[in-house]
């Protein structure tokens, strides 16, 4: 039935009727889209004959929707009728009429972007190519060259790899016409180049590259054809000795070198200094106009009429020099892109030409030294995150010296008429302010005329008052607030003004806006250095005005409800009339489900207001409603409840019945459990707040011991308790002691017999708990180890906050714990014995090192607890004048002898305790570690470098100014002969890019190479063990190649300025890629972090990182292979999927055929698709 309607369809498509056709053209189209849509053998042919005549049909209204016809007939009939339409189509437009070429490219293109099956991709490649090239080589007109190059470009582009064979004849057609005349020919041939180049063999792409090189080298060639072969040569990846009108020659030859900055950055490295001092030359490049320099000293204050500057600059339709700027801009972009380790470099000689050149003429020029000036900014931002300004060689130092100079070049650009180059500025300063938030307090001033002009003149467009009202939040949320106290009246009345804007953008930033300018004035509620009075009745009738109305866009509601929270908080105490009516609309706001989350955050923040709002009239409504959302399955609206709640506690508690806090109770107890450790905090803290404020109502305890008790019991015996948690469990069972509805006796039997608890006690029962838990010591141990382990632990944890000297023999009694089986019991014993002689150093340090002297078998558990006392009194500087004036020559003594044991568990724990020793002795105990570095014992210069790995903490210490200078001693131990050395050198240099980069960033440059080298495979630490039936082998250098991958990732994160990642990517990390296990998951977090912050870098490379990527996401574990190795290779490719992740975000990673085609794999593999969504999903 439907192939006969189709049959009537294309009779009237035929007809004489240009109406009738077009009307049955359309019919077509709808039935073609229509998923039931299955055309039979005999109607094919008939189908497609007919729709390749209406592309020519005498009407453009029909022939166009006969254009689109074609994408879904291509997916209902046979490869081979497609096959034959794009034969015919190509033949059209080879051969045929001049008119119907037009629509026959359009055809093609359109069928092309429909193909998606390989088999039919290949069918069409073998039958099209061949035409397409030859259409290239013969057409006379240079109109068909150009459309068969553009189509041939789109073919290539998707399907280049699929006719390898056919690559060197195409490529041959393709370089010819790089010498031919028309202009466009030689354009287009470069596209098409370009798009065959990814999936190119090396040997042909190496063809093309010498063949285009050589004809750079002839020099009589004329200089259109010269930059044809730059232009190709910047694709495939001499500016001053062009003529001096060539303006084009030095554009392409800019742009070639940004091509080779970005594709080839390690082959560039050597030639990066020539290439930035030529981007720095041609940038201000403008031989046709002379720019008096004066203009930059002129007065600030400049008279309005200079606005017409801009109007009347000099213009000259045939000068092309602007072209050689915009390249040289977008040059030294990727210099700074791909170069962190340039960038103290950049800002010496490169920031202050881009600050001289934001007065370039041309407005698309500067639009793109703005947009390089802004990676410079990112880039600065990026590589010293979390570091501090203080080095002077710093970018963020360097950066900071340029404020002024930026400033007052972007103030004259605010004074310009486009709005194009105000947007432009803003966003210069947006990006300044992020990276340096507190750069403006002095400038700011000279900028409130420009941002007050954005906002209130009528020519504004709504992206400039965006970008001006960004902008002002900024800098108010990172300024002190006296900074706008002088400009807040002028500043005023344009943002208020903007929250009645139309378009809904500018209300949402406008309301953000005054959510600052309400902390702005009013930061402190006890003392006011500016009368705010005369505003709060403005700010809040503009706020109302938006809060009140329903009908507007969600995110106007939510900037509404956040602003009003604000100034309610803020000024509540001027604003008691108005409340009654402004607070049922917040509560109203909670009731529905859009705007709920933002309206309990909003109630919180007013709950914390010092002022102590009067929320009596909508109080035990909000109580009912957020009880209510604690059973609700959303997360983040559960969290923001119980904050709430919790703020809501501490301030109304006294108004909040007790038929609530039953309830709230109740509620609580089901959050409390392991599975969401975060929100059981939450919970907890809650309760806490409810039995400290709530002593007094017997129900409310009755209610947390009966509901949220039991549940704390279950929770303290999960293995996953810890952190924000188990801090607010221990605070949760101190409360529940102190509201006196728990005795301690009741609450230490439950915990005792959960036998795996945290535990505190007060003065009064201090001695009777030691003296039940002695008791417990006492008992045979192999009848219950589990009390055995907790009665140590508490005594370690009381011992260490009491003097038990009192208790005779406590340290002997723990010592016999240490002939006990279990090796957790011994440990727990090696605790208590520390931290009790924490409590009391005069008496128990010298009875530890006699026994570590007179025990022997048991030195390793005493000087366990030896490294207690000394880590306890490295970080309480209060201590550690005792334990100098105690026997700490002993202590070394006893130290270092022990440097050279065999047990690399002793040396470890030798090593730590020398580290914190060397905090509170630096002076004595640093020039001694490094007399042991040129040791002739592997073992004792192993132990010294770990020494120092612990000795490197992130507070400040009285070590650091002695480290500065002898550090590099201990680190060059990476050139050690002894692999373990190698490996203690790299941990070191981990710990201190980590804790104190600033230690390291000079020594990087002679220290990288030696680090990278760890990395590689070195096949004499790899050994066959024979073991009869099997033969076993052992990589003794992959503990040490692991180390040094997550040491490299670790110095990607604090001195990226330091590291070229294009000399690390290859060979280094391709290697680790294909590495062991242990090794891949390091850099599979490396790669993820490069694609993030030097995407440059790992775009340049990104056709070999694909396949070790793909071999380990294809690896399967053998058949035989335990569940351990299963669950391993499974986490191996979920980190590789991470990894392929972060890659396709980097903008142009789909050029690479290889990656194109490994995702398709991804996606066409259903195993592999799911784990890759779910990653994404993280």
């Amino acid at each position: 039935m439907a192939n006969l309607n189709i049959t009537n369809i294309l009779e009237k498509m035929t007809g004489k009727d240009k109406d009738y056709r077009y009307m049955a053209t359309s019919d077509l189209l709808s039935e073609l889209n229509k998923e039931s849509f299955k055309a039979d053998q005999d109607l094919e042919p008939k189908l497609t004959i007919t729709v390749l005549q209406q592309l020519e049909d005498a009407s453009g209204d029909v022939s166009g929707l006969a254009v689109k016809c074609l994408a879904p007939l291509v997916k209902k009939v046979g490869e081979d009728r497609v096959v034959e339409m794009t034969n015919k189509l190509c033949d059209k437009l080879i051969n045929g009429k001049d008119q119907h070429r037009d629509t026959a490219s359009i055809a093609l293109k359109t069928i092309i972007a429909e193909v998606t099956t390989p088999s039919l991709a290949e069918k069409i490649l073998l039958s099209l190519a061949p035409q397409l090239i030859k259409g290239v080589n013969t057409a006379k007109s240079a109109e068909i060259k150009c459309e068969c190059l553009d189509i041939l470009a789109d073919v290539l582009h998707r399907f280049g790899n699929l006719i390898t064979k056919d690559h060197e004849y195409m490529l041959n057609a393709l370089l010819s016409q790089l010498g031919s005349n028309p202009a466009s020919v030689r354009k287009k041939s470069i596209s098409c180049i370009a798009s065959l180049a990814p999936s190119l063999s090396d040997d042909l792409l190496a063809k093309a590259t010498l063949q285009v090189v050589q004809l750079l080298k002839n020099r009589g060639a004329k200089s259109e054809i010269t930059r044809t072969n730059i232009q190709m040569i910047g694709s495939l990846s001499y500016c001053t000795s062009a003529s001096e009108n060539d303006e084009e020659l030095r554009e392409y030859s800019l742009q070639a070198l940004e091509s080779f900055m970005l594709r080839c950055p390690r082959d560039i490295s050597p030639y990066c200094e020539g290439i930035l001092n030529l981007a720095l030359e041609y940038v201000s490049y403008d031989p046709n106009f002379t720019d008096s320099m004066d203009e930059d000293t002129d007065e600030e204050a400049k008279e309005e009429d200079d606005d017409d500057e801009s109007a009347n600059e000099y213009t000259d339709d045939e000068d092309a020099s602007w072209k050689v700027r915009r390249a040289s801009a977008k040059c030294l972009s990727a210099i700074i892109v791909s170069r962190p380790e340039m960038l103290s470099k950049m800002f010496l000689e490169a920031c202050p030409k881009l600050i001289e050149r934001f007065r370039e003429r041309e407005e698309n020029v500067k639009m793109d030294i703005f947009n390089t000036f802004i990676e410079l900014l990112r880039q600065t931002g990026n590589v010293t995150k979390g570091q501090g300004d203080i080095d002077e060689s710093s970018p963020r130092w360097l950066l900071k010296q340029e404020v002024p100079k930026v400033v007052k070049s972007i103030n004259r650009q605010l004074r310009e008429k486009s709005i194009k180059t105000k947007v432009g500025a803003f966003s210069v300063l947006k990006e300044l302010v992020v990276v340096l938030p507190d750069c403006l307090a002095d400038h700011f001033g000279s900028l409130v005329p420009g941002i007050e002009k954005a906002l209130n003149d009528k020519s504004s467009t709504s992206n400039l008052k965006i970008e001006a009202l960004v902008l002002t939040r900024l800098v108010m949320a990172s300024h002190s607030p006296s900074v706008f106290h002088p400009y807040i009246k002028a500043l005023s009345a344009p943002i208020l003004s903007a929250i009645r804007d139309r378009y809904y953008k500018v209300t949402a930033e406008a309301l953000r806006v005054c959510g600052e300018l309400v902390r702005v004035l009013r930061p402190n509620l006890e003392t006011t250095s500016v009368d705010f009075k005369p505003y709060i009745g403005p700010i809040y009738n503009a706020i109302l005005g938006r809060l009140a109305n329903q009908d507007q866009d969600q995110e106007v509601k939510e900037c509404a409800i956040s602003c009003m929270s604000l100034v309610v908080s803020t000024f509540g105490d001027g604003l008691e009339r108005e409340l009654p009516a402004c607070l049922p609309i917040l509560v109203d706001r909670m009731g529905n489900e859009i705007t709920r989350l933002t309206a309990v955050k909003a109630f919180s923040v007013i709950a914390n207001s010092p002022l102590r709002i009067d929320l009596s009239c909508v109080l035990d409504h909000v109580v009912s409603e957020l009880t209510a959302f604690l059973r609700k399955a959303n997360r983040a609206l559960r969290q923001a409840t119980l904050g709430t709640l919790n703020s809501l506690v501490v301030t109304y508690g006294g108004q909040i019945g007790s038929s609530s806090y039953e309830t709230i109770i109740a509620e609580l107890s089901t959050l409390i459990s392991d599975m969401d450790l975060h929100m059981t905090a939450l919970a907890l803290e809650l309760c806490c707040t409810i039995m400290v404020d709530r002593k007094s109502i017997q129900n409310v305890g009755l209610a947390v011991r009966d509901k949220v008790l039991p549940q704390a019991l279950v929770l303290i015996r999960s293995a996953l308790l810890q952190g924000q948690a188990l801090q607010a469990l221990q605070r949760f069972f101190a409360s529940l002691v102190q509201s006196a509805n728990t005795s301690f006796d009741a609450l230490l039997e439950s915990l005792i017999s959960a036998a795996k608890p945290s535990h505190s006690a007060g003065d009064q029962k201090c001695a009777s708990t030691i003296e039940m838990l002695k008791g417990i010591l006492k008992d045979d141990s192999t009848t219950n180890s589990a009390k055995q382990h907790m009665a140590l632990l508490c005594l370690g944890e009381i011992g260490r906050r009491k003097d038990l000297s009192n208790h005779v023999q406590i340290e002997n009694i723990v010592i016999e714990s240490f002939q006990s089986p279990f090796e957790e019991i011994k440990s727990a014993a090696s605790y208590a014995l520390g931290n009790i002689a924490v409590g009391n150093l005069s008496k128990y340090l010298p009875f530890i090192l006699d026994q570590i002297d007179n025990q022997q078998k048991k030195q390793y558990l005493l000087l366990h607890s030896l490294k207690e006392v000394i880590v306890r009194q490295s970080v309480d500087h209060t201590g550690q004048s005792e334990l100098q004036d105690s026997n700490i020559e002993k202590i070394l003594a006893l130290l270092f002898n022990h440097c050279e044991s065999e047990e690399e568990g002793v040396r470890n724990v030798v090593a730590e305790c020398l580290g914190k020793i060397s905090l509170i002795e630096p002076k004595k105990l640093v020039p001694a570690l490094e007399v042991r570095t040129s040791s002739p014992a592997a073992n004792t210069r192993a132990t010294v470098a770990i020494a120092i790995k612990y000795s490197i903490v992130e507070r400040p210490e009285k070590i650091d100014e002695i480290m500065y200078s002898k550090i590099s001693t201990f680190l060059m131990l990476i050139k050690d002969s002894d692999r373990h050395v190698r490996r203690a050198a790299v941990l070191a240099l981990s710990t201190a890019a980590h804790n104190k980069p600033n230690l390291i960033k000079g020594l990087l440059p002679e220290i990288l190479p030696l680090l990278y080298d760890q990395t590689v495979i070195k096949q004499e630490l790899i050994r066959t063990v024979d073991l009869g039936p099997f033969k076993h082998v052992v990589d003794d250098g992959l503990e040490l190649r692991k180390a040094a991958f997550e040491c490299v990732d670790t110095l990607l994160d604090s001195c990226l300025d330091q590291v070229n990642p294009s000399s690390f990517i290859v060979p280094f990390l391709l290697s680790g890629l294909g590495d062991h296990y242990d090794v891949k998951m390091p850099c599979h977090l490396i790669l993820s972090k490069l694609a993030d912050k030097c995407p440059s870098a790992v775009l340049a490379v990104l056709d070999s990182i694909v396949e070790p990527i793909e071999k380990t996401i294809s690896h399967k574990p053998k058949g035989d292979a335990v569940k351990q190795e299963v669950d391993r290779n499974e986490d191996m490719i979920r980190s590789a999927l991470r990894a392929i992740s972060s890659l396709s975000r980097i903008s142009g990673s789909d050029y690479s055929i290889r990656f194109k085609n490994l995702m398709n794999k991804i996606t066409a593999t259903p195993a592999l698709a799911e784990k890759y969504n779910s990653v994404r999903g993280e």
